[in-house]
Order: structure tokens, then C-alpha cells, then sequence
């Protein structure tokens, strides 16, 4: 094999590891983008939610449909979440979206 044809092949293969690891890392740039997004969106809208003399928010349970008044986490979901429940996830989501209904 001459000389060329190795160093041919040890460019295209550098190229081709390359752009792999180009594309991983602007899959994984991508996807922190979306998280930071959407973790914006949610602080954004449960920031602005009202609150009583405690900070606790005043929402609208859509699981009970009463009134609450609640802690919210880091995450912005209401202390009386429940992962995996349809009322549970329905609340949280119109949390983040800024349309949950409040008192």
C-alpha cells in the first residue's frame, strides 16, 4: 500500500470520527437547549402565579377541584403532585404553560 493511499485513509477516517463527534455534541447541545427552554417557561409562568401571605401558590386542584394553596419545588410542581396521574400531569403542565386556573 503507498504511502498516499494510507494517508488517504487516515484523513477520511480523522474526518469521518470528526463529524461523528460533531454531531453528538450538537445532539447533546440541542437537547440542553430544549431543557434550559422549557425550565425557563415553567419558572416564567409558576413565578407569576398568585400567592397568599405564606408564598404558597393559589391554584385550582384539577384532581379534587378545590381550591389549594401550595408549596411548589424546584421544579415548579405543586407539593400535592403525583407522578403518573392524569390530574396530576394535566395540572402541571398548564402550570408551565401559564394557564392553570387560580383563586
Amino acid at each position: 500500500m503507498s504511502d498516499q493511499r494510507r494517508l488517504e485513509r487516515f484523513v477520511r477516517s480523522t474526518l469521518r470520527g470528526a463529524g461523528e463527534s460533531y454531531e453528538q455534541l450538537r445532539g447533546s447541545a440541542d437537547g440542553q437547549l430544549e431543557e434550559a427552554r422549557e425550565a425557563y417557561r415553567a419558572a416564567k409562568h409558576a413565578r407569576s402565579l398568585p400567592t397568599d401571605e405564606n408564598d404558597r401558590a393559589k391554584i385550582v386542584c384539577r384532581r379534587y377541584a378545590e381550591r389549594r394553596a401550595v408549596r411548589l419545588d424546584d421544579k415548579y410542581r405543586p407539593a400535592c403532585f403525583e407522578a403518573d396521574h392524569p390530574d396530576c400531569e394535566g395540572c402541571l403542565e398548564d402550570t408551565y404553560d401559564g394557564r392553570i386556573e387560580t383563586w
